[in-house]
């Protein structure tokens, strides 16, 4: 018996069903999550700091751990084209990428969506290039937002595990039909080592279902169809064809809240373990402010709030795990209960001098028809740590906001560490 066929129901008499605990570091988790899902075709390229994760898939493959076909292509355009071809035949589909090799595959990722394909990728996040930069930040992640795939971002090494397996289920719901990125943060989470627990395939498997991922556009003799027609244009069926395909996308997007809430409460239900699936709130009930977090950053930050709690400052904290479809409902339902928020962004937004999340939290309590005081903070570029003091700081300039205080320019955590 291999260990993915092991539980964590302990009240089955039954070795199947019974808990297991790994020692792994997150990228090693990510592979975990995928041979859970039982994928059909995954095609690889390796990169830092990817790289050992699809290592991980290929020893799986070759013990046996997965029954998958293995592509080991020349570059990262071809690991989707690839892919492209193996879900419109019916397949589900894996791969992981990150910074340059994003950048490198650009052409059909942004495709991808436009042909409702719901494979699944992990980017274990970078920050790009240049000045020249091999290690983590968010950039990569939020440069690629609105090319029309879901985003949901892991705060530790088991919640990487977990949501991968999760967001194979979620992209193939016949109500979405999108490609899913899972993203982990490079260096904090794909080395990270840490126990986790690895529930069982039979359980997994009774929680994915039956596979059905192209019975909407498929590579099939049987139904011929045209793939990915011409459309468009100044006359004829094209244009209000086009408008309507891209509606179509942008509510299987809005659909995607409700299915990433359903499908993390039944893998609660069957595996034990519960995330929030959209917004995570931390001591907030009584907060007079908080702290916007994404990523596992917010392990640190909790630790602040923690120590800031302890010397009476009513201060919580608002993790963001879904990124893309922005869950606008659940960070304003946490926004209105505070009076004031300092966002940490791990990257950065070039044409409004903040962070991209600053930017979106911002815009979505627009709805709230309230002001909030609010500041940027960026930090964590390229590797280097948010730690509790750097959010302890956090804390005391977020807190000057209640005092009327206003910052004109983002805040820069590690510039002059």
């Amino acid at each position: 018996m291999t260990a993915i066929e092991i539980a964590i129901t302990p009240d089955i008499d039954d070795s199947r069903y019974q808990s297991k605990t790994l020692v792994c570091d997150g990228n090693e988790a990510a592979a975990w999550g995928v041979a859970l899902a039982r994928p059909d075709v995954m095609a690889i390229y390796p990169i830092t700091p990817q790289s050992s994760l699809v290592e991980y898939l290929s020893q799986f493959v070759a013990e046996g751990i997965i029954d998958a076909e293995l592509m080991n292509v020349e570059g990262e355009h071809s690991v989707m084209s690839a892919l492209q071809g193996a879900a419109l035949a019916g397949a589900r589909t894996y791969t992981a990428t990150c910074g340059p090799g994003l950048a490198f595959m650009f052409e059909p990722y942004i495709r991808t969506p436009g042909l409702r394909l719901p494979m699944v990728a992990s980017l274990v996040t970078r920050d790009t290039l240049t000045p020249q930069c091999v290690w983590g930040g968010h950039q990569d992640a939020m440069l690629v937002k609105e090319a029309g795939w879901i985003q949901m971002y892991c705060e530790t090494v088991q919640e990487v595990l977990d949501t991968t397996t999760m967001a194979f289920r979620i992209g193939e719901h016949p109500d979405v039909m999108l490609p899913v990125n899972v993203n982990s943060d490079g260096n904090y989470l794909s080395y990270g080592v840490t126990g986790i627990q690895l529930p069982a395939a039979p359980l997994v498997d009774a929680f994915m279902g039956e596979k059905n991922v192209n019975w909407h556009a498929a590579l099939d003799p049987e139904r011929p169809m045209a793939i990915d027609p011409l459309t468009g244009g100044a006359g004829g069926p094209g244009p209000s064809m086009f408008a309507n395909y891209r509606k179509s996308q942008c509510d299987g997007m809005q659909n995607a809240l409700r299915v990433i809430e359903e499908t993390h409460k039944d893998w609660g239900d069957r595996i034990g373990r519960y995330y929030s699936p959209l917004v995570e709130e931390y001591r907030l009930d009584d907060a007079d402010y908080a702290l916007v977090t994404i990523g596992s950053m917010t392990g640190a930050a909790k630790d602040a709030v923690d120590l800031a709690r302890d010397r009476g400052e009513a201060v919580g904290i608002i993790k963001i795990k879904t990124f893309r479809p922005f869950p606008v409902e659940a960070i304003n339902r946490a926004l209105s209960k505070v009076k004031a928020i300092g966002v940490v962004d791990r990257s950065v937004n070039f044409g409004w001098n903040c962070g991209p999340v600053y930017q979106e939290t911002l815009a979505a309590a627009q709805r709230l028809q309230r002001f909030l005081p609010s500041a940027s903070f960026i930090g964590g570029l390229a590797g280097s740590d948010i730690t509790v003091e750097h959010f302890s700081q956090v804390i005391e300039d977020t807190a000057q906001l209640l005092k009327g205080h206003h910052y004109d320019e983002p805040i820069w955590i590690n510039r002059n560490d």
